[in-house]
C-alpha cells in the first residue's frame, strides 16, 4: 500500500490486490471480515460493491449474481426455519 499526502492507496496487484476489489483505501473483503457476513449475503455485496468495475459492460451481470445469492440465502433460511419448527 502507497500513501500518497493524506490518502492510502493500494497498488494493482492481480492475486492479492485486484483494482476492481479496491474503492479508495477499503477492501470489501476487509468490511466483510469486519461484519461477519454469512457466505451467500457476502458474496451478494461483493457483488454489489464491484458492479461493473471490472468490466462494465456487466454490470448487470454482477448484479444479478447478487440477487441469486441473496434468494439462495432466502430458500436456506426458510428450510432451515421450517426444520426448526417441526
Amino acid at each position: 500500500m502507497e500513501t500518497t499526502s493524506n490518502t492510502a492507496v493500494m497498488k494493482n496487484d492481480p492475486v492479492s490486490h485486484p483494482s476492481h476489489y479496491t474503492a479508495g483505501s477499503i477492501e470489501v473483503i476487509d468490511f466483510l471480515e469486519a461484519w461477519n457476513f454469512p457466505f451467500h449475503l457476502a458474496n451478494a455485496i461483493k457483488y454489489i460493491c464491484r458492479a461493473g468495475r471490472k468490466d462494465k459492460n456487466k454490470t448487470i451481470e454482477d448484479l444479478n449474481k447478487a440477487v441469486w445469492y441473496i434468494q439462495r440465502y432466502i430458500k436456506f433460511l426458510e428450510k432451515k426455519q421450517k426444520g426448526t419448527q417441526s
